[in-house]
């Protein structure tokens, strides 16, 4: 609807080392509000109705995870379900795939690598790996 707010959530899921796919969904601010606090990094979830649709590699993939697959996956709020499994349901071969980057270990800069080279990295798009000790509004 023209003149209404939408919300956006992204996150990537992974079922093998090899495999995994960005999410995307789009919806009202309580549906993504809802959503995000459904899961946490390290659950297993079960998405039940997604849009499966091309990616646009060269728009979407400068702010997602690069991932092997041309497809991605979205999530309507009046279609689709995002189940998260308990602990004991959880297949023991996924708890393996839990600290395996969706990077290529070579494509990141360190923070020290960014203050010591800032000016000529200025401008550019770069990958960083570091440690999240919280995330607030």
């Amino acid at each position: 609807d023209i003149g209404t707010e939408r919300y956006t959530f992204n996150f990537t899921i992974r079922d093998s080392p090899t495999y995994f796919i960005n999410v995307q969904s789009w919806g009202r601010e309580e549906y993504i509000r809802s959503l995000s606090e459904s899961f946490r990094v390290g659950d297993c979830v079960t998405i039940e109705n997604p849009l499966i649709q091309s990616k646009e590699a060269e728009r979407e993939e400068k702010f997602n995870p690069v991932t092997p697959s041309c497809y991605k996956l979205l999530l309507s709020e009046n279609h689709s379900v995002v189940k998260t499994s308990s602990c004991y349901d959880t297949d023991t071969r996924l708890l393996s795939l839990l600290h395996l980057p969706v990077k290529d270990p070579q494509d990141y800069y360190s923070l020290g690598d960014i203050v010591a080279n800032g000016q000529s990295l200025h401008g550019r798009v770069l990958n960083v790996l570091a440690a999240v000790m919280s995330v607030s509004e």
